[in-house]
C-alpha cells in the first residue's frame, strides 16, 4: 500500500567534512548540512576526524549559522564496541547533534532506544536498493535512507512514492565499484575492511582479464584485446560522479538531500564543490526547470579541483557502462590554478562567517548600560556598568555606535544598531567592550539552548535485548535446537550452478542443499527440490545478493513456482527480500551479508523473522566466541564474494553478451580473481582468488559450536565438489584426518580478523 506523502521538503545540500576546517568551509560555501566523523566508529578512519572538543565546537558552529550536523556512525560494530557506544555518543547527543548516519543494525537499534529525539539515517552501507528496504527502515525508526549509489531515477522515485521517508542520494564525488556494504576485497586481501572505515581501495589498481584461469587466451592477449602492457587495465576504477546536468531530475524524483562525497579531501575542494552546487540548486528553486542551465565554466572548475579521468552522471540514467570507468591511469599531477585556490581561501576557507543581528544600546546617566540583541529568532538583554556623568566630552551616538559595532571574530555582525543616550553620559571603553562581549555571549547561548538535551538513563545493549525480547517473542532456531540435542554439526551446501546438483545429492552427509536463484531458473525449482527430498535432504532457495527491479519482476512473475516448489527454507541476502517473501510462511535464513556483528544486531534480525543467521566473515575466532555461534551457520568453504557490482567486467572489456560466464581478473601480483556476470539479475560478483577453508580447524570450530557448516561452490567441477564434501564430512563429522583436496586456500579472518 502506498503511504500518503507529506508536504514538500526543502532541498538540502549535504557537504562532507573530514576536519573542523572543512566543516567551516562547507558552511561558508552554502551547505545546509554537514556530515563528519568523530574520533571513532566512522567509515573514514584515515580522515582528520575531530576529537570530542572539536566535534562539540562543530555542532555549535553549524547551529549558530542555522545549519545541521550529522555524525557518521557508519561501520559494523563488534560486540565489545557496543558497550562503548553510549559513552561515546552521550556528549554529542547532549550538545544537540542533529542525526547519526548508521550502517550496523545493532547500533541503529541501540541509538534509537537510548537517545530519543536523535534522527537516524540508514547509511548507504546498508545497501538500500528499493522501497521495501526503505519501508523496513522507517518501521524500525529511520528518519532518512541514504540510497545505494547504483539506483536509477525511477527506482528512487518508486521509494518516494511508496514510503514517506526522507531520501538522501549522492550527487558528486567518488564512486565505489562495489555496492557499498557488500565489499570485502580490501578486507580479504589486506585486512583493511571497508565495513570498518579502512578500505585500501584495491579497485583503483590495474587488472587484466582472461577467459580462463591460464591467464591468456589463444591469441596471447587478455579478454579485452589489450596486451598485458596495455594501459586500459583500470577495470574497477570508477570516474567521479557529477550530476549538475540532471539535478532537476534528481530533485523531482524525490531526493531531499543532495550528498557530496569527499571527507578525505581538502577544505578547498569541499568549499569549491559546495559553492557550485549551491548555485545550481538555487537556480533550480528560483527559476524552475525551464530556467535551469549549466555553465561549462563551473564544470571545468570542478575538474580543476579533482579529475580522475573525467566525470560520469553515474547510475541515475543507465544501469552500467564502460563510459563510467576511468580505464586509463589517473592524469599526471598538475598544479591547480593558483587564482582559484586564492579565491576559495578568501571567500570560504579563511572567511569568518557572521550572522546578521539587530542591536540597541541604551545609556542613561546613573543607570546600568543596557544592550539588547536579536538574531535567529532569539532576543537577549544584558546590563553593564553604571553610566557615569561626563566631566569633559560626553559620549556621542557616533562614537558609541563605532565602539559597540566591533564584533570582531564573533559569529555575529550588526545589521542594524540603534543608540539611545540620555544626559551627559560617559562610559569607559573597557566597560563598553564588556557590555558588547556579554551581550554576544548571551545571544549565542540563547540560540544554542534549544538544541541542548537532557541525558536519559544509561542503558546497556544487553538491557535493550532483554526489553525487546519481552515485547516480541523470538522465533525458535530449529536447526540450533536439533544441533544442541544431537551434538552434531550439519553440513549444508550452496550451489551456484545446476551442473553440480547430482554430485551433492549423492553425498549422504549433506543435510541441506541451497540452490542459488542466479544459476537455477524458476523452471528447475520444483524438480530440484523434489530430487533433494528424495535423496533425504532439505532444500532451500537462495535469493540474489542484490535485489532490484530485475529481481522484483522475476520473483513476482514466478511467485507461483516459488510457492509450489516445496522449499524448506529461503536464504536471503538483502533486506529488500524480507517483505517480498515473508507472507509465504517459509522459514528464512539470513546470509552473512545481513551483518550480525553483535548480539543486538543478531537479536533484531531474529525479531524481523529469520530463523537462523549466518556468522559474519570479518570476525576472528575470539570475537565469534564472544558473539556466540550456537544455532548459527558458519561458512567453512568457498570462493568468497569479494565485490558485488552493478558494473559488468564482460561488458566493459568486450560488450554485453547477455550470457552468464566465468572469467578471470589478474592483479599486479599475479593472483587471479574469478568473476561471474549474473545476467538474470544484472550484477557481477568478483570472488576472492583463494577459497576459504576451515579444514584443519576442527577443534576450534567445535569449541565455537555452530549449528551448520556451509560449503559454497561457485566454479568447482562435480568431481571437486564430491571430494571437498567428503573431506569436510570426514574431518568434522567423523574425526578423520587427511590431506585437503586443494593446495591453495585462505583461513579468511578466522585468525586475524579486522581492525
Amino acid at each position: 500500500m502506498i503511504e500518503k506523502k507529506s508536504v514538500h521538503r526543502q532541498v538540502e545540500i549535504l557537504a562532507p567534512a573530514g576536519s573542523v576546517e572543512s566543516m567551516r568551509a562547507a558552511v561558508c560555501a552554502g551547505a545546509d548540512a554537514v556530515y563528519m566523523g568523530g574520533s571513532r566508529f566512522g567509515a573514514r578512519a584515515y580522515a582528520e576526524n575531530a576529537g570530542e572538543d572539536g566535534f562539540l565546537e562543530a555542532i555549535d558552529y553549524v547551529h549558530l549559522h542555522g545549519r545541521k550536523l550529522y555524525m557518521t556512525v557508519n561501520i559494523l560494530m563488534k560486540e565489545a564496541e557496543m558497550n562503548q557506544l553510549f559513552d561515546f555518543m552521550e556528549p554529542y547527543y547532549r550538545r544537540g547533534l542533529d542525526a547519526a548516519i548508521v550502517q550496523d543494525l545493532g547500533a541503529f537499534v541501540f541509538l534509537r532506544d537510548c537517545f530519543p529525539g536523535l534522527a537516524l539515517h540508514a547509511s548507504t552501507q546498508m545497501t538500500i536498493t528499493g522501497w521495501r528496504g526503505a519501508k523496513r527502515m522507517k518501521e524500525l525508526g529511520a528518519a532518512r535512507v541514504v540510497t545505494a549509489r547504483e539506483l536509477s531515477l525511477d527506482e528512487i522515485r518508486q521509494i518516494h512514492e511508496h514510503v514517506d521517508i526522507e531520501i538522501e542520494s549522492f550527487v558528486h564525488g567518488a564512486l565505489c565499484y562495489c555496492y557499498s556494504g557488500q565489499c570485502l576485497l580490501s578486507s580479504l586481501i589486506g585486512g583493511r575492511s571497508g565495513n570498518r572505515g579502512r578500505c585500501a581501495q584495491p579497485c583503483r589498481l590495474p587488472y587484466e582479464t582472461a577467459e580462463s584461469s591460464a591467464g591468456k587466451n589463444a591469441a596471447g592477449k587478455n579478454a579485452s584485446g589489450k596486451n598485458a602492457s596495455g594501459r586500459n587495465t583500470y577495470l574497477l576504477n570508477m570516474k567521479d560522479l557529477c550530476t549538475l546536468n540532471i539535478l532537476p531530475d534528481i530533485i523531482e524524483a524525490g531526493v531531499c538531500s543532495l550528498k557530496i562525497e569527499g571527507r578525505m579531501k581538502s577544505p578547498r575542494y569541499t568549499a569549491g564543490v559546495v559553492s557550485v552546487y549551491r548555485k545550481y540548486v538555487d537556480r533550480y528553486l528560483s527559476e524552475g526547470r525551464d530556467g535551469y542551465h549549466v555553465d561549462m565554466a563551473d564544470k571545468k572548475m570542478l575538474l580543476e579541483l579533482f579529475d580522475r579521468g573525467g566525470f560520469t552522471e553515474g547510475y541515475y540514467r543507465q544501469h552500467n557502462g564502460r563510459d563510467m570507468l576511468a580505464l586509463k591511469e589517473k592524469p599526471a599531477f598538475r598544479e591547480t590554478d593558483p587564482s582559484l585556490l586564492d579565491r576559495l581561501d578568501r571567500d570560504y576557507v579563511n572567511k569568518n562567517l557572521q550572522e546578521p543581528a539587530c542591536a540597541k544600546v541604551s545609556l542613561r546617566e546613573g543607570e546600568a548600560a543596557r544592550l539588547t540583541l536579536a538574531s535567529g529568532g532569539r532576543e537577549v538583554t544584558v546590563d553593564g556598568a553604571v553610566v557615569q556623568t561626563a566631566k569633559n566630552q560626553p559620549l556621542t551616538a557616533d562614537r558609541l555606535s563605532r565602539q559597540i559595532a566591533k564584533t570582531g571574530g564573533s559569529p555575529f555582525v550588526f545589521e542594524t544598531l540603534e543608540t539611545e543616550i540620555r544626559g551627559n553620559c560617559f562610559l569607559p571603553v573597557q566597560a563598553l567592550n564588556e557590555l558588547r562581549r556579554d551581550g554576544l555571549e548571551q545571544l549565542e547561548r540563547a540560540i544554542l539552548e534549544p538544541y541542548r538535551r537532557e541525558m536519559p538513563e544509561r542503558v546497556s545493549p544487553t538491557e535493550i535485548i532483554s526489553q525487546n525480547s519481552m515485547k516480541t517473542e523470538k522465533i525458535s532456531v530449529r536447526i540450533g535446537e536439533i544441533s544442541a540435542k544431537t551434538g552434531a554439526v550439519s553440513i549444508h551446501v550452496l550451489l551456484e550452478e545446476l551442473e553440480g546438483l547430482s554430485a551433492v545429492l549423492a553425498q549422504p552427509d549433506v543435510s541441506e542443499v541451497y540452490l542459488d536463484s542466479c544459476g537455477f531458473d524458476a523452471d528447475t525449482w520444483a524438480g530440484a527440490a523434489r530430487r533433494a527430498h528424495q535423496a533425504g535432504k532439505r532444500c532451500a532457495l537462495v535469493l540474489p545478493q542484490i535485489f532490484r527491479r530485475e529481481a522484483e519482476h522475476y520473483f513476482c512473475a514466478n511467485e507461483t513456482a516459488l510457492r509450489v516448489a516445496g522449499f524448506d527454507e529461503l536464504l536471503l541476502r538483502s533486506m529488500e527480500e524480507v517483505s517480498l517473501v515473508e507472507h509465504l510462511g517459509i522459514p528464512l535464513v539470513a546470509d552473512a551479508g545481513l551483518y550480525a556483528m553483535n548480539q543486538l544486531a543478531a537479536d533484531e534480525w531474529l525479531r524481523m523473522g529469520f530463523s537462523r543467521l549466518t556468522l559474519p566473515l570479518e570476525l576472528n575466532s575470539r570475537e565469534l566466541a564472544g558473539l556466540g555461534c550456537e544455532g548459527k551457520e558458519m561458512i567453512a568453504y568457498g570462493y568468497l564474494p569479494a565485490m558485488v557490482s552493478a558494473q559488468c567486467i564482460t561488458r566493459t572489456v568486450k560488450g554485453c553478451t547477455h550470457k552468464p560466464k566465468l572469467i578471470f581478473m589478474k592483479d599486479r601480483t599475479g593472483k587471479e580473481l574469478p568473476v561471474k556476470n549474473h545476467c538474470r539479475f544484472c550484477y557481477n560478483t568478483i570472488y576472492n582468488p583463494s577459497p576459504l577453508s576451515l579444514l584443519g580447524q576442527e577443534r576450534l570450530i567445535a569449541s565455537l559450536s555452530p549449528a551448520v557448516l556451509r560449503l559454497q561452490f561457485s566454479r568447482e567441477t562435480s568431481d571437486e565438489i564430491s571430494r571437498i564434501i567428503r573431506a569436510y564430512a570426514g574431518h568434522f563429522l567423523r574425526g578423520e584426518e587427511g590431506k585437503a583436496p586443494f593446495a591453495d586456500f585462505t583461513r579468511g579472518h578466522l585468525k586475524r580478523g579486522v581492525e
